[in-house]
Order: structure tokens, then sequence, then C-alpha cells
């Protein structure tokens, strides 16, 4: 399993929180979300066999979030 932080734009209230969370447990091999609207991250636990961090935040903005670019 392999451990992630994810900065995310955009996230305002807990019905976005929800959004998130909703969307990403419908990916395979996804073990764990934690969406934290203070710190505007996601935390995710995932099979990097099953899924990639790539296709885990290309979800998040499918569903109308922007990544924070570094």
């Amino acid at each position: 399993m392999k451990q992630k932080s994810v900065k995310v734009e955009g996230m305002t209230c807990q019905h976005c929180v929800q959004t998130i969370t909703e969307a990403l447990k419908k990916i395979p091999g996804l073990d764990s979300v934690v969406v934290d609207l203070d710190k505007k991250e996601v935390d995710v636990k995932f099979d990097e066999n099953e899924t990639s961090l790539q296709e885990i935040t290309g979800k998040i903005v499918e569903v109308g979030f922007e990544l924070q670019k570094n």
C-alpha cells in the first residue's frame, strides 16, 4: 500500500468533502480516503498494482476541483 497527500483547491464545505470522498471510493484499489477541509488536503492509501496517483488526482479534477500547484 502506498500513502500520499494531495493539495486540492476549491474545497469550501462538507458537500465538497462528500463529493470527493464518494468519487474516489469508486476507484478499485483505493484503501482509504481522508479529506481535510481545513488543510485543503486529500490523504489516500492505495494499492499501486490496482490504481495510480494519476488516476486518483484525475478523478478529483473530473469532479470539479483543482490540484494545488507547488
